[in-house]
Parts: C-alpha cells; sequence; structure tokens
C-alpha cells in the first residue's frame, strides 16, 4: 500500500499539487475566519454583561470578564497573524504555478518554508500544515523545518501585562466608569455594603462561568 501511494505521489503533476495546496489554504483560512467571528460575537455579550455588572456595583466580575476579553483579543491578534501566514504561501504558491509554465518544476521557496515552519505549531492548523510540509519535502518545495524563534506569550508574560490592559478595556467598555479614570465612582461606592457586593457576585457567577467556559472553548 505504502509502495502504491509513493507511485501516485510520483505520478501526480506539480501544477494539481500546487492547487491541492492552494485548495487546503484556503479551507484553512475560512475555518480561522470562522473562529474570529465566533469570538468575535462572544465579546460582544461580554461587553454587555460587562456593563450589566458594572451596573451593579460588581467590580469583581467587571475584572474577571474585562481579564477574559483581554485574553480573547490576543488569540484574535494570533488567528490573524495565521491567517495572514497563509496568504502569504497562497501568494508565494501562485507565483509558482507562473514559474511552472517556464520551469516545468517546482522552486524551493524560503517565504514559505518559513511561513509552514511557523503553522506547523497552531494547534489549529498543525495537522493540515504537518501533511502539507511532508508533500512540499518531497516536491522540493521546501527543505527541512527551520528552527522559529517566533515570540510566543506564555501565562507570566500575560499576568505582567494583563492588570494594565485589563484597566483599558474596563475604561472602555464601561463609558469611563471603570478602568484608567480609576475605581468606581465614589458615590457608588458608598451606595454598596460588603454584604451588596458579595451578593452582586453570587447573583452573576453562574453566567460568569458560562461566558468565562464558552470564550476558553473558543481559544482552544
Amino acid at each position: 500500500m505504502e509502495a502504491v501511494s509513493r507511485f501516485i505521489f510520483r505520478t501526480r503533476k506539480p501544477e494539481e499539487l500546487v492547487r491541492e495546496w492552494r485548495q487546503s489554504i484556503r479551507a484553512q483560512e475560512r475555518q480561522l475566519e470562522r473562529q474570529i467571528r465566533s469570538i468575535e460575537t462572544e465579546e460582544l455579550k461580554v461587553k454587555r454583561t460587562i456593563k450589566q455588572a458594572a451596573g451593579r456595583k460588581d467590580t469583581a466580575s467587571c475584572r474577571m470578564l474585562a481579564k477574559e476579553l483581554v485574553r480573547s483579543r490576543r488569540q484574535k491578534t494570533r488567528l490573524h497573524t495565521n491567517k495572514a501566514h497563509l496568504s502569504s504561501i497562497n501568494m508565494q504558491l501562485q507565483q509558482q504555478l507562473a514559474m511552472l509554465k517556464m520551469s516545468g518544476t517546482l522552486k524551493q521557496s524560503t517565504e514559505v518554508m518559513r511561513a509552514v515552519n511557523r503553522l506547523v505549531r497552531v494547534p489549529e492548523l498543525s495537522a493540515q500544515m504537518q501533511a502539507m510540509s511532508m508533500e512540499m519535502m518531497k516536491a522540493g518545495v521546501i527543505s527541512e523545518m527551520m528552527e522559529d524563534t517566533m515570540d510566543m506569550l506564555d501565562d507570566e508574560e500575560l499576568e505582567d501585562e494583563a492588570d494594565e490592559e485589563v484597566e483599558k478595556v474596563l475604561f472602555e467598555v464601561t463609558n469611563g466608569k471603570l478602568g484608567e479614570a480609576g475605581a468606581m465612582p465614589a458615590e457608588h461606592i458608598a451606595t454598596a455594603t460588603p454584604a451588596e457586593a458579595a451578593a452582586a457576585v453570587e447573583e452573576g457567577e453562574p453566567e460568569l462561568e458560562s461566558m468565562q467556559a464558552r470564550l476558553e472553548a473558543l481559544r482552544s
């Protein structure tokens, strides 16, 4: 069976391979677009909940949800970056098709190799990109995968920077009631007793946990 597979691979024309790769890349781009839209839809719900929590003087829930919003925005940035890498590969493959008409063979591309190397380590794309990278190596488009020093934010870096970003998100979503401009206005603080604050947190806890779970699922 393996010998048959190798024979089939050798008899496939280079232009067929490139068209298949480009079709796969477009499918992966659509997958990322759907994930981005899902995150954006959930973010709108989180923003509404933050405003409601601010109206209840529930600053604890506001800050927890704002932190989730920070994480989601970072994830969206990563998804947009990955989509840009896919677009880059697609453009390079389009150029390969143009060169095929003159040379009859596929050429090795450092740009494709770098982009594929980044995307192989992206959970959403890893399986597809690993299979594609093997085909590209056999076809001579890329050589062995390179070490990549792409910067990735780990949990510690997120914690170090999260407070400032959370303040900005709170200021933005609550129209300045919370966040950069300071804590909850003094008159609100004065009217919220510890018992009322605790009750507000307890009242919103199921919804808060549900939103956190949905955002976490979208980021995974």
